[in-house]
């Protein structure tokens, strides 16, 4: 019985630590251009994330069938709520195949920031999604700062100073760091 069951243990035990790796290996990847996507909200207004530039975009991709996903939402809404009216801009993309269940979850968990719809994993794809939710922290230039992998508390006041600290940096509208830069300041 040992014998019949050791060689398919082995081989899942080896793709198991092999997806860890991999995994891990990828909770850093950041400092490349956010690659750009138009894609529609529930109400079917296009979103294109170039229309942002300018602006610390936080880019979250989940969906209703996760879990820790469904758990995230609420905190990510206190701090779209905390941030809101600044040069900060929530975008959650749903990797679900229809609207029909984030409609139903957006309604049901009163959800105010913009929710993309994605049925054909076109985010996923460009940003090398290795799981649900991932979330990217996109700065002033376009460029991707942050990645986190896995559900985070967004509600904190770590998480707070987490973005803030994004928001600070470069905070200055091009024409006025050009005016400061005449005045030689």
């Amino acid at each position: 019985m040992i014998k019949r069951w050791s060689a398919p243990l082995a081989l899942l035990l080896v793709g198991l630590i092999g997806a860890a790796y991999f995994q891990l290996g990828r909770t850093k990847e950041v400092g490349f251009p956010a690659p750009d996507f138009a894609l529609p909200d529930l109400t079917g207004r296009l979103y294109r994330l170039s229309d942002f530039r300018g602006k610390v975009v936080f880019l979250n991709v989940w969906a209703t069938w996760c879990t820790p996903c469904r758990l995230e939402m609420p905190s990510m809404e206190a701090l779209y709520r905390r941030l809101k009216g600044s040069d900060f801009v929530m975008l959650a993309v749903s990797a679900d195949d229809g609207a029909a269940p984030v409609q139903a979850f957006v309604e049901q968990t009163g959800l105010t920031f913009p929710i993309l719809i994605d049925s054909k994993g076109i985010v996923s794809s460009r940003y090398g999604l290795t799981g649900y939710p991932e979330t990217f922290i996109i700065d002033r230039q376009g460029n991707v700062v942050e990645h986190i992998v896995g559900p985070e508390n967004w509600d904190s006041e770590r998480s707070y100073r987490f973005v803030m600290g994004f928001l600070n940096a470069g905070a200055l509208p091009a024409a006025a760091s050009a005016a400061a830069e005449q005045r030689g300041g």
